[in-house]
């Protein structure tokens, strides 16, 4: 899947801030201490790596990442 021109940009001048400042956002407040990238930032690229790889984004299962339990099983 090709990426578009933004997001390519988007990953061209991360790769830039971060080479240069160790980091890729200006405002202190917009990361955690020793960050690279802000938190919108992260959630930007983990859509970018998911959608290179062949993923909807919006086809995620949300949940508790537990099996369901069977039926007539006691709880642990």
């Amino acid at each position: 899947m090709d990426l578009s021109v933004w997001e390519g940009e988007f990953l061209g001048s991360v790769e830039d801030r971060v080479k240069t400042f160790g980091r890729a956002f200006g405002d202190p407040e917009k990361g955690a201490p020793g960050q690279a990238l802000s938190m919108l930032q992260t959630v930007k690229l983990k859509e970018i790596i998911g959608k290179a790889k062949g993923r909807d984004r919006f086809s995620k299962k949300r949940g508790l990442g537990r099996e369901p339990m069977e039926p007539g099983r006691p709880k642990d």
